[in-house]
């Protein structure tokens, strides 16, 4: 996948966006106003001492509003420091009375009392300034001829120049009268760091920060090169730049330059942020955060996020990084279709991740389901209550609606729409029309949701079901007492002849509808091409058997967690099987996963559905799911089944083929068929299994032939 441009020329040194500033010579403060306004510098720094609103005497001089300009204070041509240059805008509030304001009107050195036009108005402008670890405050005496300034319009600025702040630091600002007439203003500004300034070659604190920083393409990762010179020892760091609370480290490291690694391409999210700095006393920290518009970032964010459920009501959103989404509950019926939006009447809801969340419910409901929309597109869909409530139900759901002057309208959610109950269309719902609304009024239908808007009903259907197939029990009872009867007629023959087609029945309705999922690590083509081989013979059994072999394209498109996610839950929502085939690699990506509690670097291969697997196979069996969900096999000559982590080992493992046998009756569940035939059903997956081994895994001392469908498992990369 091509690398953003933006992202192969990034450089924490100078770039064309970088600011140039003004210098000023020396190291006294100054104070200069515009045109019409005279105004003085008190000597020193004062006291922080806002004190309380009192109401003005008359009309006052006030500040309006505050701006900030950067500069550079220096003392030598290369030793300056950053500084805040602060320009306050000012304006009259109040009115000219008589007699009461004469003796405003007074010019600088008369003390008599003047009239109006000849009088000024003088005002002390305090400017507070904090930037940690220091707080400042000076006194501007600000003075403007009355006659030239009408009744709150502006009467110019005064510059005060300047307060000196620390690069990369963050400076708070209030400016108020004193006394104070009015509310303090205030403003906080984020100061750049070196790479954001032409300041490198004037403040010496920057000499030693850290110059470059490169990504460049490495396949489909990124290659970070860090430009240090020889020998010099900084600190990296890659964290997750929260907005809502404190950043979350990822990695950290000390090192010596010059360094370059490789990022996984899996680990880009928008949030991720690069910070470095010198292992020095008092250094200053680099921060760049540049994939916050990278689109495989932000593909990579929603591939990461998760919904749970805290409690029958209550659920989560969990994310790496803020993002804009929107959540809205919608009812999955059984049979594989889409899931019905329930807006209205139910509303949609912004998210906060990390956050927990209530839905608008009186309670939960297997087919209930929550949908996440970014940008009015769907990202994320998952049925909270699939767990704790068991599989979907065949229910139907009301809507009753609510309008003015108490009208309701009631209908039934189905795929082609609402149908009013009413209603003379096809669907199963207009012809059951009737009977839901008797069950609703003797209260069979259970409630999910009520307000001023609507009520939401879920009505089962389990009895209309009965009675449609109820001739069709009729006709099976009626068959059964045929055979009853041939068989007291022909007890022997009849005997033997109905026992056989009884177990064969069993075995073809239970190997139908048996689902089975094969999870293996694919070290090499070799091994890759035992587990499709195996994988077929499943098959033929018949079983239902879902591979990533033979999903490569959903695979690509979905990512491997989500692909996995998805088969996982089917898989168990129909009753299924889990099968970890093991091999050497699957035991390694085992013991990190167990040793680490996080993802293996480099095992998000494009088609290693196991690596992604490991973070929902786990929790099964650390919680005490796995029996009877799972089961474990590997191959008589790759691997012994001791080798396996005993946590795993909570369920069966088979040895193939030597268990065969006993594996498909695992497989196979409550349905099995009798030893006979389960024998010769493992003696044909035997058959279908020992060329592929002897090609790929010979004995000891005989040569196998060779590997046609790919390398042999000593030429694996």
């Amino acid at each position: 996948m091509p690398v953003p441009w933006f992202l192969l020329s990034l450089a924490l040194g100078r770039s064309p966006g970088v600011l140039p500033l003004e210098r000023l010579v020396g190291p006294q403060n100054t104070a200069h106003c515009s045109p019409g306004l005279s105004c003085h510098l008190w000597d020193g720094d004062v006291l922080c001492l806002p004190g309380t609103i009192e109401p003005p005497p008359g009309p006052v001089l006030v500040p309006t509003s505050l701006q900030t300009e950067l500069v550079l204070r220096c003392y030598h041509e290369t030793d300056c420091d950053l500084c805040v240059r602060v320009d306050v805008h000012l304006a009259v509030h109040g009115h000219w009375e008589k007699p009461e304001d004469e003796e405003l009107f007074r010019g600088a050195s008369d003390p008599e009392p003047r009239e109006p036009g000849n009088a000024s108005l003088q005002s002390q402008v305090v400017l507070s300034f904090q930037a940690y670890p220091t707080a400042r405050c000076v006194l501007l005496e600000v003075q403007v001829p009355a006659s030239l300034v009408p009744s709150g319009q502006s009467v110019g600025s005064v510059v005060f120049d300047c307060f000196e702040a620390a690069l990369g630091g963050e400076v708070q600002i209030w400016s108020y009268t004193q006394p104070r007439y009015q509310k303090e203003l205030n403003l906080t500004q984020k100061l750049p760091d070196c790479r954001g300034l032409e300041v490198r070659d004037s403040i010496q604190s920057c000499w030693a920060a850290l110059p470059w920083l490169n990504l460049s393409a490495d396949g489909d990762n990124l290659r970070l090169v860090l430009d240090v010179s020889e020998g010099q020892r900084f600190g990296l760091s890659l964290y997750w730049d929260q907005v809502q609370g404190p950043p979350k480290p990822r990695w950290q490291r000390n090192m010596t330059g010059p360094q370059n690694f490789t990022l996984n391409h899996t680990e880009l999210v928008p949030c991720l942020c690069i910070q470095m700095w010198p292992l020095e006393p008092d250094s200053i920290r680099t921060n760049l955060c540049p994939f916050r518009e990278d689109p495989r970032a932000h593909r990579n964010l929603w591939r990461a996020t998760r919904l749970r459920l805290l409690s029958p009501l209550a659920w989560q959103m969990d994310a790496p990084c803020a993002l804009p989404a929107e959540a809205a509950l919608c009812w999955r019926a059984p049979g594989g279709g889409p899931c019905q939006p329930l807006v209205p009447p139910l509303p949609r809801e912004n998210v906060t991740v990390n956050k927990a969340l209530e839905f608008p419910l009186l309670k939960g409901h297997p087919n209930l389901c929550v949908q996440v929309s970014s940008w009015e597109k769907l990202q994320l869909e998952e049925c909270l209550w699939a767990d704790s409530l068991g599989p979907l139900r065949d229910d139907m759901l009301l809507v009753e609606t609510r309008g003015p002057q108490d009208n309701r309208s009631l209908c039934a959610l189905e795929p082609s729409g609402c149908t009013p109950l009413s209603s003379k269309a096809s669907t199963r719902a207009a012809r059951l029309g009737e009977q839901l609304l008797g069950d609703l009024q003797s209260g069979r239908c259970e409630q999910l949701w009520n307000d001023d808007l609507g009520v939401l009903w879920a009505c089962p259907m389990d009895k209309y079901i009965h009675k449609r197939w109820a001739l069709v029990w009729l006709a099976c009872l009626l068959f059964t007492a045929v055979l009853l009867l041939l068989f007291l007629l022909k007890k022997d023959h009849v005997k033997e002849w109905l026992r056989l087609l009884k177990e064969d029945v069993r075995w073809g309705a239970a190997a139908s509808v048996r689902r089975v999922l094969l999870l293996y690590s694919a070290d090499d083509a070799s091994f890759e091409r035992i587990a499709g081989v195996l994988a077929s013979a499943l098959c033929q059994l018949p079983l239902r058997v879902a591979v990533d072999l033979w999903s490569r394209r959903e695979l690509s498109a979905l990512g491997p967690l989500a692909w996995f996610h998805a088969q996982r839950r089917q898989t168990l929502q129909e009753g299924g099987v889990v099968v970890l085939l093991f091999s050497p690699g699957a035991v390694a990506l085992c013991h990190e996963w167990l040793q680490d509690g996080a993802s293996v670097p480099g095992a998000d291969a494009p088609h290693d559905a196991f690596a992604a697997s490991l973070s929902c196979v786990l929790p099964d069996f650390l919680q005490g799911r796995a029996p009877g969900r799972y089961v474990g096999a590997c191959f008589d000559r790759l691997l012994h089944p001791d080798a396996v982590p005993a946590l795993f080992r909570t369920v069966p493992v088979f040895s193939l083929p030597t268990q065969l046998p006993d594996f498909l009756e695992a497989l196979q569940g409550p349905g099995a068929p009798r030893p006979e035939r389960l024998r010769e059903r493992a003696e044909h997956v035997s058959r279908a299994l020992q060329p592929a081994l002897d090609c790929c895994f010979p004995p000891q001392g005989v040569p196998g032939p060779e590997c046609r469908t790919g390398p042999k498992a000593g030429d694996a990369t």
